[in-house]
């Protein structure tokens, strides 16, 4: 799946998914793991004290394992949308080795369906999910983790709000783990998440998070660079997302010919809805962000932004149509960020760095190609480069699972949870700042206790949802200036 087509990858990111994502019905067939499968150490440390906001694990006990060099892997996927797809196809490529779809959960069933037919007419018998291990209900994340042993991979590919409650099972079962991004999208579960990484670190299971422009190529060449002092000290880092609407941050009413109730809908269209998935802010402007903290080697610590929302018209989603957002770092260099989802406007996917001596490229063309480079002085022009990446960019998606597939296999230190949760959380600070229009800290976002999704793991295809439309049929929005401590 083409790296370029994030609209299209994200707006399948579901459980859990867009319209296109489905869980069907899985009974649990947990097979014996392989003999020559090495048990890991049991755990046997404590977790930070922030781990008494997460669920008990109910069996600490279970031992982690990772797949000798001939064992097949065995894989579920949960969230059958775009982004689910799209990593299992990465995990299915990895050259040499033995992977193998077992298990699918989407609470749309014609997502699963569809996931399903798309996967195996690509990938053939690696595609090896059989009606009773497709589940499509609220608990199918379950179901299908039940059928893995320890050791295996899950998938996590739902909308975020759902990301620490699959987790805290995928731990207890003793699961490698590949979770999309944002990781969260509020203080609250950012702070479980951080104790779930500990938890996850102390079992030895390897987790990848999906910000994979952290394992381009180009991208480390270039960080390498920058720290040998190339461009001298980083000044300023720019980053821009400047496109039409994407993915489902645009969002019109329920139709009436929808087949399933208001909860069914917003998770259907989740990028509109801020406890689902932080909004197209945190969806979609992680990636550049992260990418410039990479590049300057720390996170900000303060964020002041804008946005504003126009040419409304009938759309009920709770995101601003454009944002501004000034980082600080700890040492005052700022990073500036420009977020537009407006047709007819000038378009831009890019992020930019600014040092003593000279400035960077970090990426010029979306996720990949990053187009990589470095020039002297401050005027990226072709008599002022002095070194560009190489034309042909091994995909990043790609290079991701290769990594975490290695260490699985060589038992390789690999948990990415930290990094991920700081990287939702600075990106939630700055949606913050926008939507409130004050200044907020890194502290701030951290303590802040509105938690925009309660209870989540209640949630039935029956329920209410966390959010609910007034009587006009519209949703709470952020109210810069006057909600000044929660975004709605």
């Amino acid at each position: 799946m083409s790296p370029s087509n994030e609209s299209q990858l994200q707006s399948a990111a579901n459980p859990i998914s867009e319209p296109v994502a489905s869980q069907s019905n899985l009974a649990s067939s947990a097979a014996s793991f392989s003999e020559s499968r090495r048990n890991f150490l049991k755990t046997s440390s404590t977790v930070a004290a922030a781990a008494t906001m997460v669920s008990p694990i109910v069996s600490p006990s279970v031992p982690s394992v990772y797949a000798g060099a001939n064992d097949e892997i065995r894989v579920a996927l949960v969230g059958v949308g775009g982004r689910g797809r799209g990593a299992t196809d990465n995990a299915l490529s990895v050259e040499n080795e033995s992977l193998k779809l077992w298990a699918m959960a989407d609470v749309f069933e014609s997502n699963l369906k569809s996931g399903h037919a798309s996967l195996k007419n690509k990938h053939g018998d690696k595609v090896d999910v059989s009606e009773d291990r497709m589940f499509y209900d609220f608990d199918g994340y379950k179901q299908a983790m039940d059928t893995l042993r320890p050791g295996d991979i899950v998938i996590l590919a739902t909308p975020p709000a759902f990301r620490w409650m699959m987790f805290t099972y995928a731990i207890e079962k003793g699961l490698n783990v590949f979770m999309e991004k944002p990781v969260t999208v509020d203080g609250p579960t950012s702070k479980r998440m951080f104790a779930l990484g500990e938890q996850a670190a102390a079992k030895n299971l390897k987790v990848g998070v999906g910000l994979m422009c952290r394992h381009c190529e180009s991208r480390g060449e270039l960080f390498q660079r920058i720290k040998a002092g190339e461009i001298g000290d980083i000044t300023m880092l720019r980053a821009y997302r400047m496109a039409g609407p994407t993915g489902s941050a645009a969002t019109l009413p329920r139709p009436a010919d929808f087949p399933a109730n208001e909860l069914m809908y917003q998770i259907s269209r989740f990028h509109a809805f801020l406890w689902l998935s932080g909004g197209a802010f945190s969806d979609f402007l992680i990636h550049n962000i992260d990418e410039c903290c990479w590049m300057k080697d720390a996170w900000p610590v303060e964020a002041k932004g804008s946005g504003g929302r126009h040419y409304r018209n009938d759309y009920i989603d709770q995101n601003f149509d454009t944002y501004e957002v000034e980082y600080t770092f700890d040492d005052g260099t700022k990073l500036l960020l420009n977020g537009r989802t407006i047709p007819g406007c000038h378009q831009e996917f890019a992020s930019y760095a600014h040092g003593t001596k000279g400035c960077a490229v970090i990426s010029q063309s979306g996720h990949a190609p990053s187009k990589a480079r470095i020039y002297s002085g401050q005027k990226m022009t072709k008599e002022n480069l002095l070194w560009k990446c190489p034309a042909s960019e091994p995909n990043p998606y790609q290079l991701e699972w290769n990594d975490l597939v290695k260490a699985i296999r060589q038992d390789l230190p690999y948990n990415e949870v930290e990094r991920g949760v700081k990287a939702s959380l600075v990106t939630s600070m700055g949606r913050m700042a926008a939507h409130t229009g004050q200044v907020v800290t890194y502290e701030d976002m951290l303590n802040c206790e509105h938690e925009f999704a309660p209870e989540i793991e209640l949630l039935t295809k029956e329920s209410t949802p966390p959010l609910v439309a007034d009587e006009n049929g519209k949703y709470s929005i952020p109210q810069p200036g006057i909600l000044v401590d929660r975004e709605f």
